[in-house]
């Protein structure tokens, strides 16, 4: 599964020729075809013919008429299957910035003009291998939010240790600033 491989990359957007915007991703949930809260569930649409698309590119929708949501498409064409990045942790700003699906979509300003953009860096649009969080052992399996079907199914990961995580498990407390994880700065510009 893409979903939890995908905690501490970077999530890159070049702003000009030597100015960039990186963030570690620090939460994500996963959605795929056979179950009923995926967009994709019903069948192909206008609305979700990108999540059916190429893997690798962005799947971005509204949220209730209100905020953008950022997915990865994943797996392969003709199957909808996607990552919705639900929180990126960026060095040097406030850690709760880009804490939740909408907050993430305005930092990085995406909104639907960006739905089916490839991701890469002549897009000015990227991801990064980052620093390997799933080997330090403290990634959280849990169950997806914000949803009413297919509620039980455990497709969200989290990095325990960041203070950017949306919403945490029950009983999971908020680590302390000290004892924190927090993103390296991405020097691979």
């Amino acid at each position: 599964m893409v979903a939890p491989n995908l905690i501490g990359c970077f999530l890159i957007k070049r702003i000009s020729k030597k100015s960039y915007l990186a963030g570690v991703i620090v939460e994500t949930e996963a959605y795929s075809q056979e179950e009923p809260s995926c967009h994709g569930f019903s069948g192909r649409t206008r609305r979700n013919e990108t999540l059916f698309g190429e893997p690798g590119n962005f799947y971005i929708y509204l949220s209730y008429g209100i905020n953008s949501c950022v997915n990865i498409v994943t797996g392969k064409k003709d199957w909808a299957n996607g990552v919705l990045l639900r929180s990126i942790a960026i060095r040097g700003e406030n850690e709760r910035i880009a804490s939740g699906p909408g907050l993430l979509a305005k930092r990085f300003g995406l909104d639907r003009n960006y739905n089916n953009l490839t991701l890469l860096p002549e897009n000015d649009f990227w991801l990064t291998d980052g620093e390997n969080l799933t080997q330090m052992g403290n990634i959280v399996q849990t169950t997806r939010i914000g949803i009413s079907q297919a509620k039980d199914i455990p497709w969200r990961w989290y990095l325990k240790s960041s203070r950017s995580v949306s919403k945490r498990e029950k009983g999971d407390r908020i680590p302390p600033k000290n004892k924190c994880w927090a993103p390296s700065s991405f020097e691979g510009l």
